[in-house]
């Protein structure tokens, strides 16, 4: 062995770990709400693909959406929930670690 530890790859949270799923909840820790046109453009996302994986963030409890009515047309926003933040964080520590043990070679 090198002296490094072992990383489970089974321990990745592969609810944020998607891509896609990941630039939105990092957007959404950074910048509050975003609306859905927003966050569009900042993970460069179909309509469609990005509606599939922000259902799967609210139904998993890590965002709350707010819908309402805008100059008569209807805006979605989105904002992470005090769980999605705490699995962020626990993501991006494990990562941390991850690139600590195996970053330099």
């Amino acid at each position: 062995m090198n002296g490094r530890t072992h990383i489970d790859p089974a321990q990745i949270d592969r609810l944020i770990h998607s891509p896609l799923r990941l630039g939105v909840v990092a957007a959404l820790d950074s910048g509050g709400e975003e609306t859905f046109s927003r966050l569009k453009k900042i993970v460069g996302a179909t309509d469609g693909n990005l509606t599939i994986h922000l259902q799967i963030l609210e139904q998993n409890g890590l965002i709350k959406v707010r819908k309402r009515f805008v100059n008569r047309r209807p805006q979605s926003s989105y904002r992470l929930t005090p769980k999605g933040r705490h699995l962020f964080r626990e993501y991006i520590a494990f990562m941390a670690k991850v690139v600590e043990e195996y970053g330099e070679r």
